[in-house]
């Protein structure tokens, strides 16, 4: 059954990819059979089974996959850091994301996520992550607690430098956050988070944000206006404000869940709130003479279709003990992590539009009559 099972399993993997672990050396240093096979189904046991590097040690000998000590498992995962990230990579473009502006043209995707390790004294961790496009790697990775100074999300985490160009969700949206950015000259594109980030108007009064988007009256049509943000050491910062309305469907399961979260929490919806649901709203700093507002828009879509796959990754993420100590096993960590969601997202995709056996009988040997 196990055999079964992984040849179903690895019919949805890239096709090259036993050619890539060879080309990105993850097997060298293996003394005995250097099988692309074996060695990817031991790390499937720690990343997607969600086992301790000892843990997996004895399932993989048990299930005569590999004989190794936790130590050398923690270092073939680091070998195999390339590896993961070519995956990740041949799975994205398999979605048909298209990612590439330019050779100058370098943007980041920030997000976080907590990680809370099995067992009754499990710690409780956030990842602060980046992810470049159009390379799709991570080029910045930091663990830090969950609660205290310093561990929120907030761009302040990232190293930032000139030229770059952040795009990240309404957990992001904080004036000194955006002036972090903007003081390295840099740019953001953020999902403006109304309740606690402050606009105004070029004369200095409260920006009309609802009555703006109210005029916004047909699914998908684009708008944008100035506006500016207020830092702490008061300096103004302008942006634009783009917006784009939901389709009528899209609005009423934006509505339905935060008439799910109010009635669990006992709280009453303002009426602002259920109206600025029928809308995507970013701020961006993003050059106006380089982007236009539906551009900004669709970068920040870009990063929402990623996010699809984040949000799987956040919820496989939560199954595992990660590297603490070494940055180079950690990105490993995080590609592979990365590579069970995409492949969950592709074993998902292809069970609701097959028949029931969920595969596609064209990855397996050809029928045989039963006369």
């Amino acid at each position: 059954m196990i055999d079964e099972d992984w040849k179903l399993l690895s019919s949805f993997l890239p096709d090259n990819w036993r050619e890539l672990a060879v080309t990105t050396s993850a097997l060298k240093g293996l003394r005995k059979e250097k099988s692309e096979d074996a060695l990817l189904r031991t790390l499937l046991i720690h990343l997607a089974g969600g086992f301790s590097l000892r843990e997996t040690v004895v399932r993989a000998k048990q299930a005569q996959l590999a004989d190794l000590s936790d130590v050398a498992l923690l270092k073939r995962l680091r070998k195999s850091r390339e590896w993961l990230y070519q995956l990740c990579l041949a799975m994205f473009a398999e979605r048909g994301l298209d990612l590439y502006r330019g050779e100058q043209f370098c943007c980041r995707l920030l997000d976080a996520t907590n990680v809370r390790e099995p067992g009754k004294t499990g710690s409780l961790w956030r990842i602060h992550y980046s992810v470049e496009i159009p390379s799709l790697r991570c080029d910045f990775f930091r663990l830090t607690r969950t609660q205290g100074e310093g561990t929120g999300e907030s761009f302040k985490r990232f190293p930032v430098k000139a030229g770059d160009y952040l795009v990240a969700d309404r957990g992001y949206s904080t004036a000194q956050g955006i002036a972090y950015v903007v003081s390295r000259k840099a740019y953001v594109t953020v999902r403006l988070n109304t309740q606690n980030t402050p606009l105004y108007t070029g004369a200095g009064k409260a920006f009309p944000l609802l009555r703006h988007v109210e005029g916004v009256k047909t699914a998908g049509a684009v708008r944008w206006w100035s506006a500016y943000i207020q830092s702490e050491d008061s300096n103004r910062i302008r942006g634009r404000l783009c917006v784009i309305r939901k389709t009528e469907e899209a609005i009423r399961a934006a509505h339905k869940k935060l008439k799910e979260v109010a009635s669990k929490r006992q709280s009453t919806l303002k009426k602002e709130t259920l109206v600025y649901a029928k809308y995507v709203i970013v701020f961006t700093t993003f050059p106006e003479d380089e982007f236009s507002a539906s551009e900004v828009l669709q970068w920040y879509r870009i990063r929402w279709q990623i996010e699809l796959v984040f949000k799987r990754f956040k919820q496989i993420a939560q199954l595992g003990h990660l590297p603490k100590h070494d940055d180079e096993s950690a990105k490993a960590w995080l590609y592979g992590k990365l590579f069970v969601a995409l492949l969950t997202e592709k074993l998902i995709d292809y069970a609701e539009s097959f028949s029931p056996w969920g595969y596609d009988l064209g990855q397996f040997s050809a029928a045989k009559s039963l006369a």
